[in-house]
């Protein structure tokens, strides 16, 4: 079904792949005239659009100046104060501002809508564009009216793929779009590119969820394509629709891949076309001869529905498989949840879930960036003709992913369908997808075509003994699911035939509702501020040596963006840093809040400190430790930076969320230490607050409460040292050696400036 090649690989005329180490055996024809490897990895659709946007003028180290950027109501807010904070005068390059994920009011009294019409005022005066609630969820907007074959987007989603259309997109933190804003570059090492051959189609009742579940089980756990660029080409593409590949694209981040870029043809052209934008379109086809550093290798044919199991996309089966072995299965996911669920806060069972021999589900949710799509509804209504949900625990709602959907659904009779069955049918809203609507019971278990299955993501509390899982499925095995009224069913048992009904864009609602401003800035307009709209606290330039208390100690093998910052109610406080960094590791560690405000008291003391006792006045239990540094390192306690510290295996994975490092940091967190960070954007996140991302290769010592001494921190931050040696100063001072890893110029400079908003004050 999916074969992973060990090594690089040529590809030939966009078809013929040869091995990296049979290219002179194999290929003998090919081998005379084939490049060096370095020459022909030069080939690639995604090093050409990478090239067109560097600055640097080196590829080894790019500068990457985006076209295009785009936001949501959870992230826009910080990302303008950011650059309002270091002297923004307007949008230099189109900016979105798009409000689909606070787009219900519901938590925190006034504080989303002022929210957006703070977004509003800002598209105004900036010259920005903003799309109105319920209008679009961001990713489809932005297929819509944004994305360009051979163009680059940056957005503060990490779902921002626009890859099947030709769109190199990237999902960062919003401290990288402040850069944008400010005229500076998005610098990086050139990113290997892996190939992703797709030959023969899809089965009757395969979507684009089930090859997207497929390849994430295939690369996630041996970081396959992790911070690489996933290049797609071959038949298989041509035998997709476009809203089958953007279903499969906008998936990709769940792989933990950089970016993504697919050729184009004539589906994509007529995609433009139909989208009134058909300057937009542009060919992109492989050469004659590319070399990928990798290669995944796909027959369509092959591919069944696939279920993700809590609580990870790439926990994943086929729907067949399951059933099969229904008890086994569910025993095991039980037991790989007490990982996830900190070994029995709650009693996690799935087995009570089977009746008759069936497993049964509570809730269907199809919606979002990754269900919501026209074709995926319209195949899930064929499914569901003439069928109903029943009256028992089962429920269905449907997220058309924007109005201009939701109008051709209206117009081609779909919504009715849907509506006959039982099934309630919701505007463009991404709540579902990060535990703000259609949270489901206790101990319930929901499937979804959405993007993220994480612990707590749909909306439970562990904390509070609250505990319900979600499995990814595709819309069609969804619809199958409920035409059964909540036993779980593939897609692949509908015998009927998909109608598949033409879709016509109406831009009209865009006209008449999305603001564009773009390129049009008023300086007349005055940005409108809530109450709950609030400024970055003040936060220190790096010191000369560093102590830290460990206040988490996280030994997962994964640890996500939800659980470092969780996602639902919480996102209502995205404008208030101080508000919002109260929710910090609440739904992992809630000790942590107490522990990190504890030892801030000691940093915000030796600001206005005259001596040490100043210090210890204000955290009387760090008394000892200050005055051990200094005895045994010499170590001045005025310019000791006292902060805490988060240990995990693998933090970062999932959401591009700046928040959560942010928190960290307003929390008066100084550093990261991991034995590797899941994805590129996290460490970025923890460099752009100003905290050092250290790497500790041994199993760790570390314990909550220890405190780690890291001498000459700045010292090692400026003259580019790779390794620094700390001490568990209430172990004896035992010895650790930590690795900053590689840090380009300006990362260095924020770091010893305190964060990125010090770094642009200069």
């Amino acid at each position: 079904m999916i074969r992973l090649f060990d090594k690089g690989a040529f590809v030939f005329n966009g078809q013929d792949i040869v091995s990296e180490e049979n290219i002179q055996n194999e290929y003998r024809a090919y081998s005379a005239a084939c490049p060096e490897k370095q020459e022909a990895a030069k080939n690639t659709l995604a090093y050409s659009v990478l090239s067109a946007h560097n600055t640097s003028g080196n590829m080894e180290k790019l500068k990457i100046r985006f076209d295009k950027l785009t936001s949501h109501d959870i992230t826009f807010v910080g990302i303008i104060q950011t650059a309002r904070a270091s002297g923004l005068e307007s949008f230099p390059i189109p900016y979105v501002l798009t409000n689909c994920h606070n787009s219900l009011c519901a938590v925190g009294g006034t504080i989303n809508e002022d929210d957006h019409m703070f977004g509003l005022s800002c598209a105004k005066r900036y010259g920005g564009m903003f799309v109105p609630p319920h209008q679009a969820v961001i990713h489809q907007f932005a297929r819509e009216m944004l994305a360009e074959s051979g163009k680059m987007i940056l957005g503060s989603d990490s779902h921002t793929r626009y890859g099947a259309l030709g769109t190199m997109a990237v999902g960062e933190g919003g401290p990288e779009l402040v850069k944008q804003l400010l005229k500076k570059t998005y610098d990086i090492n050139m990113p290997k590119v892996v190939g992703v051959h797709l030959t023969g189609k899809l089965r009757h009742g395969v979507g684009p969820q089930d090859v997207a579940l497929a390849i994430i089980g295939a690369v996630f756990k041996n970081g396959y394509v992790n911070n690489k660029v996933m290049e797609f080409f071959g038949e298989g593409v041509n035998n997709l629709t476009v809203d089958e590949r953007i279903g499969i694209d906008v998936m990709t981040t769940e792989t933990t891949c950089l970016s993504s870029i697919w050729i184009t043809d004539s589906k994509v052209k007529e995609f433009y076309e139909i989208h009134k934008r058909p300057e937009g379109f542009k060919e992109l086809k492989l050469p004659e001869v590319v070399y990928y550093d990798g290669l995944i290798d796909i027959d369509l044919s092959e591919i069944h529905p696939m279920i993700a199991m809590p609580f990870h996309p790439s926990n994943t089966y086929t729907i067949d498989e399951l059933n099969a072995n229904l008890l086994d299965i569910l025993d095991d996911v039980e037991k790989k949840a007490l990982v996830s669920l900190d070994n029995n806060k709650v009693e996690y069972k799935l087995k009570d879930k089977v009746r008759n021999g069936r497993l049964y589900v509570d809730q269907g949710v199809i919606a979002g960036c990754a269900g919501g799509g026209f074709e995926n509804l319209c195949a899930a209504a064929d499914i569901l003709n003439g069928k109903f949900i029943g009256a028992d625990d089962f429920s269905l709602s449907i997220y058309p992913a924007s109005q201009p959907i939701m109008m051709e659904l209206v117009k081609n009779g779909t919504i009715a369908k849907f509506l006959e069955t039982g099934a309630t049918v919701r505007t463009a809203f991404c709540g579902p997808c990060f535990g703000a609507g259609d949270v489901p019971c206790n101990r319930g278990f929901s499937i979804r075509h959405s993007t993220r299955n994480f612990p707590n993501r749909e909306g439970s509390k562990v904390t509070n003994g609250q505990i319900a899982s979600v499995a990814l499925m595709d819309a069609r095995s969804i619809a199958a699911t409920a035409a059964n009224k909540g036993y779980l069913t593939s897609a692949e048992t509908f015998e009927g035939d998909f109608t598949k009904p033409k879709y016509f864009f109406d831009s009209t609602i865009y006209e008449n509702r999305v603001y564009n401003g773009v390129g049009h800035p008023d300086k007349n307009v005055e940005v409108k501020f809530g109450p709950g709209i609030v400024d970055w606290p003040e936060m220190c330039a790096l010191q000369d040596n560093m102590l830290l208390q460990m206040a988490s100690v996280i030994k997962d093998p994964v640890t996500t963006t939800d659980e470092l910052i969780p996602s639902g109610e919480t996102s209502s406080y995205r404008s208030n840093p101080l508000g919002l960094a109260e929710f910090t590791l609440s739904r992992k560690d809630p000790a942590y809040v107490g522990r990190a405000k504890n030892i801030q008291k000691a940093e915000k003391a030796r600001w206005k400190a005259a001596s040490a006792d100043d210090i210890t006045a204000a955290l009387p239990e760090i008394k000892t430790v200050l005055e051990k540094v200094e005895k045994d390192f010499g170590a001045d306690p005025l310019k000791l930076q006292v902060g805490s510290v988060i240990y995990a295996v693998k933090p970062g994975d999932g959401s591009a969320r700046e928040q959560a490092a942010s928190c960290q940091k307003v929390l008066g967190g100084l550093a990261n230490i991991a034995h590797e960070y899941a994805t590129k954007r996290y460490r970025s996140n923890l460099i752009n607050w100003g905290m050092v991302p250290f790497l500790f290769d041994e199993e760790a010592p570390f314990e909550v409460g220890d405190y780690l001494f890291v001498k000459d921190i700045k010292d090692a931050i400026i003259n580019k040292r790779f390794e620094i040696k700390a001490y568990i100063v209430n172990k004896d001072n035992k010895e650790i050696t930590l690795k900053i890893g590689e840090l380009t110029d300006d990362e260095r400079e924020i770091i010893t400036k305190g964060c990125l908003i010090n770094y642009y004050r200069g």
